[in-house]
């Protein structure tokens, strides 16, 4: 079972260190034990203000907010590891540090921002469409015109008079310069 000393260590390390520092993989369960000792010996009802009853209670209480401290630590921390593996694609994994609950919070948080980042990716893939798009202009031939090539190589046409197309704006104007075609204002 865990002592009182070994769980304000445990914090102490993970205090001062950027690192996720190495606790036992049962440390939870040891945890939990050694609450349950303190509180069975605080719950003695036999000598309310005894030495040992007093210290115990006070170390019941220091324990579990070291303890909530140890653990918010350690999961920012995980959350940090996360963070830098999602932006540069590499899994700095410190699993050998990880307990087996903070392992699967990692795994779990990973597939979250990757899940967002699809997300943001099919969003701004939208709004690409979106300027390509604007960038067009919607015009009307007056006279007939051949087949042409447009500036990415693609050939457009033939166009016969009156028929609309929506074409880059840059071959738009150039259409609309030669009178070939008139813009549609679009409102």
């Amino acid at each position: 079972m865990i002592s009182y000393n070994e769980l304000y260590d445990a914090l102490r390390k993970e205090r001062y260190s950027e690192q996720l520092q190495p606790i036992p993989k049962n440390f939870i369960k040891e945890f939990s034990l050694y609450l349950k000792d303190k509180k069975d010996l605080v719950e003695k009802k036999n000598d309310d203000f005894s030495e040992v009853i007093l210290k115990s209670k006070k170390q019941f209480e220091n324990s579990i907010a070291i303890f909530k401290e140890l653990i918010l630590r350690r999961k920012k921390k995980i959350l940090d590891l996360a963070f830098v593996a999602a932006e540069t694609g590499i899994s700095k994994r410190d699993f050998e540090n990880m307990l087996a609950v903070e392992k699967e919070a990692f795994d779990g948080i990973m597939k979250a921002l990757e899940k967002g980042d699809k997300k943001i990716d099919e969003m701004m893939k939208g709004f690409d469409e979106k300027i390509k798009k604007e960038e067009n202009k919607m015009i009307v031939f007056i006279e007939d015109a051949d087949e042409f090539m447009d500036v990415d190589g693609n050939n457009l046409g033939p166009f016969k008079k009156g028929d609309v197309a929506n074409l880059s704006e840059e071959i738009a104007n150039i259409l609309i310069i030669d009178k070939k075609a008139e813009a549609i204002e679009e409102e």
